[in-house]
């Protein structure tokens, strides 16, 4: 299962990680992010070591989801060093959203 964040511990668990952090902004009412929550377990294990997943619920960390004005879930948002470097909407497959991420992690 992948690890839960929240509007107290954001900073320490992805501001301030050492390797880039993925972060699934979802909602229980969600039917998307329901989709993509054992793709996105299934890649934690996958990617451990070099890109943390972590998942936060809009709802009851609304704090963190207005700071980075998340307006549709799921939001999966790439950051690396404290900063969002990309952010895509909607469920997506596993193959694209690894080349996506790629993609981000080699500019």
């Amino acid at each position: 299962m992948t690890p839960a964040v929240t509007d107290e511990t954001f900073e320490r668990e992805v501001l301030q990680s050492g390797i880039p952090v993925l972060v699934d902004f979802w909602a229980q009412w969600c039917p998307p992010c329901h989709m993509i929550a054992p793709m996105l377990d299934q890649l934690a294990g996958e990617l451990e070591g070099t890109v943390a997943i972590r998942k936060i619920n809009n709802d009851e960390n609304p704090v963190t989801g207005a700071r980075y004005r998340v307006m549709s879930l799921p939001t999966l948002m790439l950051f690396v060093d404290g900063e969002p470097v990309q952010a895509l909407v909607g469920a997506r497959p596993k193959a694209r959203l690894l080349k996506e991420l790629e993609d981000a992690l080699s500019r």
